[in-house]
């Protein structure tokens, strides 16, 4: 992967948070993303290697073991979510 980043390094906890509450998202951490982002990329047959390379993670241990918790009632929920009203 190259080297641009998602967020800026000056994405700030404050700012994250700010975010959080205009979305009534407040116990919501910025670390959650990384595991859901993990997750749906196994839901949708994204293979474990890519997965651990897109996480960067030295092992396929800690991707399989904590990032590609597949359950379909938790999905379910989380796509109830109105993404759309707060982007």
């Amino acid at each position: 992967i190259g080297q641009e980043k998602l967020f800026s390094d000056n994405f700030s906890h404050k700012r994250w948070r700010k975010i959080c509450q205009k979305a009534g998202l407040e116990d919501l951490k910025f670390h959650d993303l990384r595991k859901t982002f993990g997750s749906m990329l196994a839901q949708n047959g994204v293979s474990t290697a890519v997965t651990q390379k897109l996480l960067e993670h030295a092992s396929p241990y800690l991707t399989n073991k904590v990032y590609t918790n597949v359950d379909p009632v938790l999905r379910n929920a989380v796509e109830q979510i109105p993404v759309g009203d707060w982007l």
